[in-house]
C-alpha cells in the first residue's frame, strides 16, 4: 500500500546552477541552500563534482564511473562525514516513495527524504515512528547512518527502527539487507558512516499511531536531577533536561504517551506559557506544550515539522555515555559551567537505550547524552569542546559521528569495539574503497 506523498512535502525543481565545487547535475530544489557548504556552513565541502539524479538507475551510473563517491542528505552533520574530493551526491531528486506495509508493519521510503516529509502521511494513514530527534527536518539516511537520537529510556536510536535497506554497490548493482535475511552483516551495515554504499531506501519498523501532551518543569535544580537521574529520565516516554550548565537550575521537557504511567516525578514548577528550548527564540517554532494532547509526529519532537528551520547559526558537539555515569557527568560539567556557558545557545542531556548496531553510540550501552549547541565561532568553541572531552572521556563518552569533537578518527575508532569488524564489512562491500574519504580512511586504515 502506497501512502500518497503530500505536495507540500514533495519537492519542486528548477534548472541548477555551477557551485563553487564544481558541477551540479540534475535540478535543484526552489531556494535551495548553497550546496557546497553543510546546513551550518561550517564545513565547505571540497568535492570536484555534485551530483542529484533522479531515477536510481541514474545513481547506480553515476556510481559505476565514480572512482570515489560519497551521499550528503540535509546537511546537518558539524563534521566531514559526508566530505569527498571524489564525487558527492544529494538523494532528495530520487523519487519519493513512502510505501506502507499494514500487515509487516513496516514503511518504506526512498533515503532523500526527511522525517518530517513522512510523519504526517503516517499520522493519517494510522501509523507513527516510535521516536523522532528533536529537530524533524533532517534526511532520514543521513540520521541513520550516524546514529542520531532522540530520547527515552526505552528508546533506542533512530536506526534502531531500521529493518532493511537498499544500497548502491561499488559496480552500480543494487544489495539489499535485512535484519532478518542477513543477521551477521546487517548490524554493522546501519550506522555505516556511507562507506558501504548509497542507501536508496530503508524500510522502518512502525507501530499503531498514538497521542502524546507535553509539559514543561522550569527552575529544577541540577541537584535533584543528579541525585534522581532515574526518577527524572523515567518520568515521561521522552524527558529532555536543558541547561546552559553555568546556574543551578535547568528546564525538563516532559513528553508523556497519553494513557501510560510515569515515574510520578515533579520536580520544579510547572511553566505557565509555551517556551522554546532556546532561551530567547521564539516558542512558535516549538511544538505544543502545557500538556495539550495531540499526534505524536506533533509533539515528540521539539520544533514542528511543518516549520522548515532558517540556516544553523550554531556550532554543535554531542556525547554518548554509560547512563550510570550521569551523576558524574553532570558534577563535572557544572565545575565548567562558568567556561561554557557564555559560548552556549543551550544544552541537552537526554537517554538513549542500548542497541546491537556496531558503530551506534549507544551499542550495548544504555546511554546518557550530553549535547551542546554553541555559538558559531569555531576558533572560541575549540577549546571548550576539548575541556568537556578532558571531562567526559574518562567516565566513557562517545562522540556522535556527526557532530564536532577534537578526537581524530583513529581515536574514535579506538572508543568502538566493532570498529574492526566494521573495516572488514567495508572491504567486503567495497573491496575498491569507492566509497570511502578521508574521514573513514583515516576511521579504518588503508590496507
Amino acid at each position: 500500500m502506497a501512502i500518497p506523498l503530500d505536495t507540500a512535502s514533495g519537492t519542486a525543481s528548477e534548472t541548477a546552477s555551477e557551485t563553487a565545487s564544481g558541477t551540479v547535475s540534475g535540478t535543484a530544489p526552489d531556494a535551495a541552500p548553497d550546496w557546497s557548504r553543510n546546513w551550518a556552513g561550517n564545513v565547505t565541502f571540497g568535492a570536484a563534482r555534485w551530483h542529484r539524479p533522479q531515477s536510481i538507475d541514474e545513481l547506480r551510473r553515476l556510481v559505476a564511473h565514480s572512482d570515489r563517491i560519497r551521499a550528503v542528505g540535509s546537511g546537518h552533520s558539524f563534521s566531514t562525514v559526508a566530505d569527498t574530493r571524489g564525487d558527492l551526491v544529494r538523494l532528495d531528486g530520487l523519487p519519493p516513495v513512502i510505501d506502507l506495509d499494514p500487515v509487516a508493519r513496516t514503511v518504506t521510503v526512498s533515503a532523500g527524504l526527511r522525517y518530517a516529509d513522512v510523519v504526517f502521511d503516517l499520522q493519517r494513514a494510522g501509523f507513527a515512528l516510535a521516536n523522532l530527534a528533536s529537530l524533524p527536518h533532517i534526511s532520514i539516511a543521513g540520521s541513520v547512518a550516524t546514529g542520531t537520537h532522540g530520547s527515552g529510556d526505552a528508546q533506542r536510536c533512530l536506526a534502531a527502527s531500521v529493518r532493511a535497506l537498499q544500497l548502491v554497490g561499488p559496480e552500480g548493482d543494487l544489495t539489499e539487507l535485512g535484519r532478518d535475511t542477513d543477521p551477521d552483516d546487517f548490524p554493522g551495515a546501519v550506522v555505516a558512516l556511507g562507506a558501504l554504499g548509497i542507501v536508496t531506501r530503508l524500510t522502518l519498523d512502525i507501530e499503531p499511531s498514538y497521542e502524546m501532551a507535553q509539559r514543561v518543569r522550569v527552575d529544577v535544580p541540577l541537584d535533584e536531577i543528579a541525585a534522581d537521574f532515574d526518577a527524572v529520565s523515567g518520568a515521561a516516554y521522552s524527558v529532555s533536561v536543558f541547561t546552559d550548565w553555568g546556574g543551578p537550575d535547568a528546564q525538563v521537557w516532559l513528553k508523556r504517551r497519553t494513557g501510560r504511567g510515569d515515574s510520578g516525578w515533579n520536580g520544579g514548577r510547572a511553566a505557565e506559557q509555551p517556551l522554546n528550548p532556546v532561551p530567547g527564540m521564539p516558542p512558535e517554532f516549538s511544538t505544543r506544550q502545557l500538556d495539550e494532547p495531540g499526534p505524536w509526529c506533533e509533539r515528540l519532537p521539539h520544533f514542528r515539522p511543518e516549520l522548515t528551520p532558517g540556516a544553523g547559526e550554531e556550532l554543535q558537539s554531542e556525547y554518548y555515555l554509560p547512563r550510570a555515569a550521569a551523576p558524574a557527568a553532570i558534577a563535572a560539567l557544572r565545575g565548567l559551567g562558568e567556561r561554557l556557558a557564555p559560548a552556549l545557545h543551550i544544552a541537552e542531556v537526554r537517554t538513549v537505550r542500548a542497541d546491537d548496531l556496531w558503530l551506534s553510540p549507544a551499542y550495548g550501552t544504555d546511554s546518557v547524552t550530553f549535547h551542546f549547541t554553541w555559538v558559531k565561532d569555531l576558533d572560541r568553541v575549540r577549546p571548550l569542546i576539548a575541556a568537556v572531552e578532558d571531562a567526559l572521556l574518562p567516565l566513557g563518552a562517545r562522540p556522535h559521528w556527526g557532530k564536532l569533537t577534537a578526537l581524530t578518527p583513529p581515536e574514535l575508532a579506538a572508543r568502538h569495539e566493532r570498529a574492526a569488524d566494521f573495516g572488514r564489512l567495508t572491504r567486503k562491500y567495497d573491496p575498491s574503497g569507492t566509497f570511502r574519504n578521508a574521514f573513514t580512511d583515516a576511521l579504518l586504515g588503508t590496507d
